[in-house]
C-alpha cells in the first residue's frame, strides 16, 4: 500500500474499535498510565519498496516502551499463523508485543 493508503486505512480503524478497545483506550489516552502516550491504530511499517509499504496496525502502540499491544478478539481464533509472523518482525524491530 502507499503511505495515503495506510493513513486511511488506520483513520477508518480508529473510527471503528471494538468494544474492548474502547473501554481500554478510555485509560490509555492522555497518558493516563505512567505518563506514558499511547497511539491507537498506528501503522508500523517494517519494509519499503519504492512507494510500496509493508506494514502492521497493531490496536495500541507505545513508543516510549516500544511496546505494540493487539487485543486478540474473535477474529485473531482465525489468523494465528500471521499473528506469530507479524510478532516475529516486531520483535526483529525490538518492539514487544
Amino acid at each position: 500500500m502507499t503511505y495515503p493508503e495506510i493513513k486511511e486505512l488506520t483513520r477508518k480503524l480508529r473510527s471503528n474499535p471494538t468494544p474492548a478497545e474502547k473501554i481500554l483506550w478510555r485509560h490509555l489516552r492522555r497518558k493516563q498510565l505512567k505518563e506514558r502516550k499511547f497511539l491507537r491504530q498506528h501503522a508500523i511499517i517494517y519494509e519499503s519498496v519504492g512507494k510500496e509499504h509493508f506494514f502492521y496496525v497493531p490496536d495500541f502502540y507505545c513508543e516510549m516502551e516500544n511496546l505494540a499491544v493487539e487485543i486478540d478478539g474473535k477474529v485473531h481464533t482465525f489468523t494465528k499463523e500471521r499473528d506469530l509472523k507479524r510478532d516475529e518482525i516486531l520483535k526483529d524491530f525490538g518492539i514487544k508485543c
